[in-house]
This record gives structure tokens, sequence and C-alpha cells, in this order.
């Protein structure tokens, strides 16, 4: 079961398995459900329209989009080679306590398709494929979408303060197609490939697999929930396994392609 969001004439529309859902029905909504209602309650809500439109970022403005950092061994190597302070990267990764951070609220979220941003400050810049857990207001995962963390390493790798910057920007968070409905035990060994595409050829290729996260993804989400409230539901980025080269930046025009499971987000780099 996907659910998308999609655009209409009267504004961005929810659908199901692409059936409309009932006007003016909202992600927000779907995620005050506890998660062993929700198939019967999405059933209750969905019509036998077909949908059309264009895809949208699956989130509303009211959903907030949470990462974590530095749970792939890739991704503690990476910081470890970008900072002078690489040994900060190694207690984070061996800690009890996973490193979270605000990445976006939902209506910056970029959707499938659309263009992502680097920052015009920033000489070193990466996409992050990752798992994104879609959670409700009770802490329980509901399902996925591929999300797009996108990175300035060199920011970043000036001083572990400036993570803000380097993270969070316009155009910085891509996530789609869509928002695949799925037990999170079945989350746990996912294929996670990424691909960038610059004037028609692949410049990098990457894969990996959820399985290699050193965390458990229950685990990052109680960290979330722990003296924080999400009424209408979350997004958590969990971690990226692949890292481009040092010698590897992106440069306007690149295509990026990032796969988890079985969807696929497709967005180039714009102004």
């Amino acid at each position: 079961m996907k659910l998308t969001r999609c655009v209409t004439p009267d504004g961005p529309r929810w659908a199901v398995d692409e059936l409309w859902l009932a006007e003016p029905l909202e992600l927000g909504s779907l995620l005050e459900v506890p998660r062993d209602e929700l198939s019967a309650f999405i059933k209750l809500m969905s019509t036998d329209e077909p949908a059309k439109g264009p895809l949208l970022a699956p989130v509303d403005a009211d959903q907030e989009v949470w990462a974590s950092g530095v749970t792939y061994q890739r991704s503690r190597e990476a910081r470890r080679e970008e900072s002078d302070m690489g040994d900060v990267y190694d207690r984070v990764y061996a800690a009890a306590r996973p490193e979270l951070f605000f990445k976006a609220p939902g209506w910056r979220v970029v959707g499938h398709r659309q263009p992502v941003r680097i920052r015009a400050d920033s000489r070193w810049n990466v996409p992050e494929p990752e798992l994104t857990l879609v959670i409700n207001r009770f802490g329980e995962i509901i399902g996925y979408t591929a999300g797009n963390d996108l990175s300035s390493r060199s920011i970043e790798g000036e001083n572990p303060l400036y993570l803000p910057q380097a993270k969070i920007y316009d155009g910085s968070c891509a996530l789609g197609p869509a928002i695949s409905l799925l037990d999170p035990e079945s989350m746990v060994d996912l294929p996670v490939e990424l691909t960038i595409t610059r004037e028609g050829k692949p410049a990098f290729l990457g894969t990996t697999r959820t399985s290699k996260i050193n965390r458990k993804l229950d685990e990052l989400v109680t960290y979330l929930f722990r003296e924080l409230n999400f009424p209408r539901g979350v997004f958590l980025m969990t971690g990226t396994g692949i890292v481009p080269p040092e010698q590897f930046t992106l440069a306007k025009g690149d295509t990026i392609t990032i796969t988890v499971g079985e969807l696929t987000l497709i967005n180039e780099i714009g102004a």
C-alpha cells in the first residue's frame, strides 16, 4: 500500500495506490491513528476515483523531518576524513545516545522530480541517500520513504558546530516519491542505491543495505520521542552508508537517483 500526494487544481491531495482519498484528508490525520488500525482507516477513507497529477513530497506542512548521523561505518569514516575532529564522530558512532538533528519543516521539503540545491558558500557538497521512517503520534513506525539529506561537507568539516548550516537550507531535503506502508521488521535489510549522473553519464554509483545501520530503528525513534511530542507525526532519516570520495562534489545540472527498497527518488541540482 502506497500513499502519494499530488497536485490538483484545488490544491494538494492524498491518494492511496493511485486512488484518491476522501477530501480534505491530510497525512496528519492518518498519523493520529494507531498502527494496527491504519489499514482499515485508509480503506474507509479511500475512493474509487483514479488519482492524477504531478507528485509532491509525501509530507504536509505540519510534519517535521529529523535526521540521524553517523549510523553507518562508512559515514563514520567519511566524517573522520573531512574533519580535524574525527574522534568526535568515533564517539558518536559508539555512544549509547545517537546523533539526532532537525532537518526541515514539511513545507520546505522537495519532492520527486523537483530541483534540489547546493549551498553557494560550500565547496564540497554531496547527496546522502537514506531510509526515512514515517512515524505516527504514538512513536510507531508505519512506513518509509526514500530521502536525500543533502550535506555541505566542507562546512561541517570546519567545525561540528556548523552542522545546522551544513544540513539546513532551502532545497536541502528531498523525500518521495511515495510512502510505502510497511511493517518495520521488513525495513531492516532493504537495498539502498545512489546514482549521480552528469552530462548524461554516470559520475558516481554506490550501494549499501539498511542492515548495516549500527542501531535498531526503534532505538532511533525512542530517542527522538524522549522529550518531544509529534501530534501530527514525524519523519526520521536514518543516516547514510553511501558517501562519494573526497574528490567528488555535486554540480549544477547533476541528476541524483536514490532507490530505497521499492521506491526511487529522482532530483536534479538546480540554481
